[in-house]
């Protein structure tokens, strides 16, 4: 079929011998399907970057909401505030955050070290938003930033690499801003500020055209912020441990995000937030945020994904009768969710029609993308 070329020869749709035993599966996220929205103004001028997003471009600027649990409603809200703003210009994505933090604690200080081990903040980029082949960057109090390129989310189990850990984002420009003081457990602080400039042709392998966004353009965003818990002993900051073992207790950090994901793991793609880009300059009017309503279709895509993923787990082999699954609710008015399915026991693609021809399809690694 037009769109298939790529896929081998061998995956077709199976008939089903009576001897099989199937049992239809559904799929409940853990939290209601809710991601975050945001419009990206344009900024007036080139920003100078120094950690201090105190400019007039960045007061204009909206700030997200507060950030919230990685788990959302299942958790209680954050002990400290956090929350970002973002501009554009032709040239660069610029964001900047501001923490509140009593206790400044920073160690590593190499590039690419993984920087989650320290209170960091962190941001995640999928250009075309199709669940595969994004931008993760990180960075801690001390400056120190992480930066690779996902080739596809962590809970694909291909046996494949899933990042590439000696990309960098050539000519990023990033600073902090430290309220208090960095590893002295003697004072109090108040928190630190990043501020962070990403040239687009840094973004560009991913992007649309390989080129910046347009107006109106809207890019599958989230940020992140690991905040770790500690003891202080001998003068010095110390993960919690177990007192009996002594090593670090399985969860002792917080992960607090923009867009939550209703489960500890970052890179549940589909639910990040949404960056709308708009070509007014922030401060001279305001522009909406428009939901696309291919949007629904693609979360209805990723739903069946998930139950797929759930059926291969019972019954070791992926559904190969949409019968074996439960269709989603798409919710878009004069729209036929007409599922087609090809399956083997190791891989499949579902696709459905489009809004204005052609068809929305995932795969079993979880990408959802539009083809003819």
């Amino acid at each position: 079929m037009d769109g298939y070329r790529f896929f081998p020869a061998f995956i077709l749709l199976l008939a089903v011998s009576a001897g099989w035993a199937q049992q239809t599966v559904d799929y409940q996220h853990p939290i209601p399907f809710q991601p975050q929205q945001y419009v990206c103004y344009r900024a007036a001028q080139p920003l100078h970057i120094d950690g201090r997003p105190d400019e007039a471009n960045w007061a204009a600027a909206p700030w997200t909401n507060d950030f919230v649990d990685i788990e959302g409603e299942l958790k209680p809200k954050p002990t400290y505030r956090t929350r970002a703003k973002m501009l554009w210009d032709s040239t660069h994505f610029y964001f900047a955050a501001e923490l509140q933090e009593p206790h400044l604690w920073a160690t590593l200080t190499e590039r690419d070290a993984v920087m989650y081990q320290n209170d960091d903040f962190e941001l995640f980029i999928d250009p075309d938003g199709d669940g595969q082949f994004y931008y993760e960057f990180e960075m801690n109090a001390h400056n120190a930033i992480w930066d690779l390129f996902l080739l596809r989310p962590y809970r694909v189990d291909d046996g494949l690499p899933k990042y590439l850990n000696n990309w960098d984002m050539k000519g990023i420009q990033t600073a902090v801003q430290l309220r208090g003081t960095l590893n002295n457990p003697a004072d109090r602080d108040t928190g630190w500020t990043v501020e962070v400039a990403i040239p687009w042709s840094a973004l560009s392998e991913m992007a649309s055209g390989t080129r910046p966004p347009k107006a109106g353009e809207q890019w599958r965003v989230n940020f992140s912020r690991v905040d770790w818990h500690f003891d202080i002993r001998e003068g010095s900051y110390h993960k919690k441990t177990d007192p009996k073992t002594g090593k670090v207790v399985r969860w002792p950090e917080e992960n607090w995000v923009w867009s939550p994901s209703g489960r500890v793991d970052m890179h549940q793609v589909e639910t990040w937030g949404y960056v709308q880009f708009s070509d007014k300059t922030a401060g001279v009017g305001e522009e909406p945020f428009v939901r696309k309503p291919e949007e629904a279709i693609k979360w209805a895509l990723w739903q069946l994904y998930h139950q797929q993923r759930a059926f291969r787990k019972d019954n070791g082999y992926y559904a190969a009768q949409t019968k074996w699954l439960t269709l989603p609710e798409v919710g878009l008015p004069r729209y036929d969710f007409a599922l087609e399915l090809w399956a083997s026991p190791s891989a499949f693609i579902m696709r459905t029609p489009g809004l204005n021809g052609g068809f929305w399809q995932v795969n079993q690694n979880g990408r959802v993308w539009w083809t003819e």
